[in-house]
């Protein structure tokens, strides 16, 4: 039985760090196991439609294309992103010769993606525009020595990543991109990032945050170049100009120096104008954050409130009325569960999407607070093996958790079914342990929060229509800002 896809790169990543340091990987792909397509049917006529319109379009213009077509389970949705550097032409070519390759490496995959040195194209049977996907950077080294010296490597290396990510998740709706370099020693190290200009900017940030991360982990510290790729956004550095010069944003210590008699003695008024104004600023703030504090104990419940209705633009505010309706009243037909937080009922919106209600008990002092926990952390999450928020509601004494629909149920309820066991083979269970690592390794490791469940059973793990798991109810999961952790009460079951 072949491995599975994380395994299969774990020992491609071995091979490429110990028997093969010399090796230079120019192309990548990933052919999704969610789903097969025959080569006559009309999902296989719709996506050689999206491929060929993507090297053609003159959209591509400015480096970045989408496009659906067909309906239901025939509807394609691609995307081809381009480096910011290269011209319509070097880009239009890019993303033709990445499309052909890519239907020959994943002949009949529903969903694939492959990068080129200087472009990206990716398609799938799910919605993918806009959406930020799990962050697990593919990476090759083009250069895989180490630097001579691997602290003032690193020490060059993090502000010039840092201020390149700021200015790519500063870009516009058609371009995140920026390029740029730094000096260090007897050479200079060249950066470019980007993202899908689809991705808001916290989502951009957010995703280079988490694939800059990788840059410093163990395997790949102090490497004198690298190319970390994932399907929302890529970053690469070498010590050597790989890239258009003429793309890059400057930065301040190679900008133009001020010229004039007068640079020094005004340079020194307004450091210290600078220094005065700070202090002042310090004295007051700490004042008014100590006067806040104060304040802040007696509003907690209406702070947390304030904070739930802001925490994140992609979450929908639903009225109560429109969950009422799509529950049919919370009906007992359609209850799914119950549990400590209280019951959740199966719901369908008004444009036929499925949803899932958790309503909270009403007078639930602990209900409450598992409801901001919920929100405010499941805010910072995405990945594919945690179950997905759509939104929430403050009404009145009401309070509304809208998940995403997931029609398998938990998975306790095929272990301990004498009748569903036996449609659990080794495969699915071999899956399902799989996602559930993997949902608790970003939890614990790779998010950009520390974030420790605490509560993990069967009944919290959700299979969706592909029995993909998905970790659920965050009510008790616990935000850590340390590698240790003290907890002062018993929690979970």
């Amino acid at each position: 039985m072949c491995c599975s896809r994380l395994l299969f790169f774990t020992c491609l990543i071995l091979i490429l760090h110990l028997f093969a340091p010399t090796l230079a990987l120019d192309t990548i792909h990933l052919c999704s196991d969610t789903g097969n397509y025959a080569s006559n049917s009309t999902y296989g006529a719709n996506l050689n439609t999206v491929l060929a319109s993507m090297s053609s379009n003159t959209n591509i213009s400015y480096g970045f294309y989408n496009l659906s077509v067909g309906e239901n389970s025939n509807k394609v949705n691609a995307i081809a992103l381009c480096r910011g550097d290269i011209g319509t032409d070097e880009c239009r070519s890019c993303v033709n010769a990445s499309s052909q390759e890519l239907l020959q490496k994943c002949p009949d995959q529903k969903e694939a993606i492959i990068w080129y040195p200087k472009c990206m194209v990716r398609y799938s049977n799910r919605s993918i525009y806009g959406v930020l996907e799990a962050v697990y950077p593919e990476y090759t080294f083009e250069k895989p020595r180490n630097a001579s010296d691997v602290d003032a490597f690193t020490r060059v290396l993090v502000p010039l990543l840092e201020r390149l990510q700021n200015l790519t998740a500063a870009g516009n709706s058609t371009r995140k991109f920026a390029a740029g370099r730094a000096a260090q020693d007897t050479q200079t190290i060249y950066a470019l990032l980007m993202c899908t200009p689809d991705l808001d900017e916290l989502d951009c940030k957010s995703c280079l945050e988490q694939t800059r991360e990788w840059v410093f982990r163990p395997c790949c510290k102090g490497k004198l170049g690298g190319r970390y790729m994932s399907p929302s956004c890529d970053l690469r550095y070498e010590t050597y100009p790989f890239y258009d010069l003429k793309a890059e944003t400057p930065p301040p210590s190679l900008l133009p120096p001020t010229e004039g008699k007068e640079s020094k003695p005004s340079r020194t008024t307004i450091v210290i104008v600078v220094l005065t104004i700070g202090f002042a600023l310090l004295i007051v703030s700490n004042f008014v954050f100590y006067l806040r504090v104060r304040k802040s104990r007696q509003k907690v419940k209406s702070e947390a409130r304030h904070e739930i209705s802001s925490v994140h633009e992609s979450f929908i505010r639903y009225d109560f009325g429109t969950i009422r309706v799509a529950t049919e009243n919370f009906s007992e037909v359609n209850k799914l569960g119950e549990g400590g937080f209280g019951a959740v009922y199966k719901g369908k919106l008004q444009n036929g999407l499925e949803i899932a209600v958790k309503r909270l008990s009403m007078g639930s002092i602990q209900g409450n607070i598992e409801f901001e926990n919920e929100v405010l952390l499941l805010a910072r999450l995405q990945h594919r093996n945690l179950l997905s928020i759509m939104g929430f509601c403050l009404e009145g004494n009401e309070r509304l958790l809208i998940y995403e629909f997931v029609p398998n149920a938990s998975l306790d309820h095929f272990l301990f079914d004498p009748i569903k066991q036996v449609q659990l083979n080794w495969e699915k269970r071999h899956k399902i342990i799989e996602g559930i690592a993997r949902g608790l390794l970003y939890l614990h490791e790779d998010s950009r929060h520390r974030i420790i469940h605490r509560d993990l059973k069967a009944s919290n793990i959700l299979l969706d229509a592909y029995m993909n798991p998905k970790i659920s109810d965050f009510g008790t999961a616990r935000l850590l800002d340390r590698t240790e952790g003290n907890t002062m009460r018993i929690i979970g079951t």
